[in-house]
């Protein structure tokens, strides 16, 4: 990916960040960044935003990744937007954060494509515009992207800017789901229970709540996921909560 004159400054910085010497990296990286690198720019903004190698300063990191995007990176573009969209180190602006995901999104950053469609889904920085949204989502999500894969999900599940389909829905779900996003996890298992979109499965709507409310960092989640796999599990036979539980113990992130 690197091509540039000084890429020996900035692989000598990666090699230090992978073994944590961040100290080395942050020289390293400074050197080449100061010299115009638009890589070792994006990482030394990287590095203030997370505080490695320096004092935390977000002020400093949106100054290196503006470097960045100003040279066209993409991925500074991105992180340039989630610090207007957050107001960590600019004042927050859903102008500027929409502006500066669509020129990432535009050169195919499924990240900055997955905050754009959000963009156009909550209506900041651009008018709320659902069937925008569900576009770029698509975009991210035939990336790979599993957030972007939910929201499609989402959309599809309530007929937000596309045509409702439930077993597109569950599809997309079960995307994000298999990469282990919890929302997902939990919603795969609401369409199972309910017998939307999937053959009503209580087995496997148990095994999908059990996996969101095991893996989730997010508390409304996990808790959502526990209550509605405890209420599940009450109209289950014992045999069907045993498999359930199976599934689950054997689930591994694909």
């Amino acid at each position: 990916m690197k091509s540039n004159t000084f890429a020996g400054e900035y692989e000598d910085g990666f090699a230090a960040y992978k073994r944590r010497d961040y100290k080395t990296a942050l020289a390293m990286f400074a050197k080449a960044a100061n010299k115009g690198d638009a890589w070792a720019q994006v990482q030394l903004g990287a590095m203030y935003s997370d505080g490695r190698g320096v004092a935390q300063d977000y002020a400093q990191a949106v100054s290196w990744y503006r470097k960045a995007a100003d040279q066209g990176t993409a991925e500074a573009q991105y992180n340039l937007g989630v610090a207007y969209y957050e107001g960590k180190g600019v004042p927050q602006d859903y102008n500027q954060a929409a502006s500066w995901y669509r020129k990432a999104a535009d050169q195919g950053d499924a990240a900055a494509q997955a905050n754009l469609g959000l963009a156009y889904y909550e209506g900041k920085g651009v008018p709320q515009d659902y069937i925008q949204a569900a576009a770029w989502f698509r975009k991210a999500a035939e990336q790979g992207h599993a957030l972007a894969q939910f929201l499609l999900g989402v959309a599809y599940d309530g007929g937000q800017g596309v045509t409702q389909d439930y077993n597109q829905a569950v599809s997309w779900y079960r995307k994000a789901a298999d990469q282990g996003l919890a929302a997902a996890q939990h919603d795969l298992g609401a369409m199972y229970a309910n017998g939307t979109g999937v053959p009503q499965d209580y087995v496997e709507a148990h095994k999908w709540f059990n996996v969101a409310a095991a893996y989730s960092t997010d508390k409304e989640v996990r808790d959502k996921a526990t209550k509605n796999r405890d209420l599940l599990a009450k109209k289950m036979t014992p045999a069907q909560l045993a498999e359930a539980q199976k599934r689950a113990s054997e689930w591994k992130k694909k």
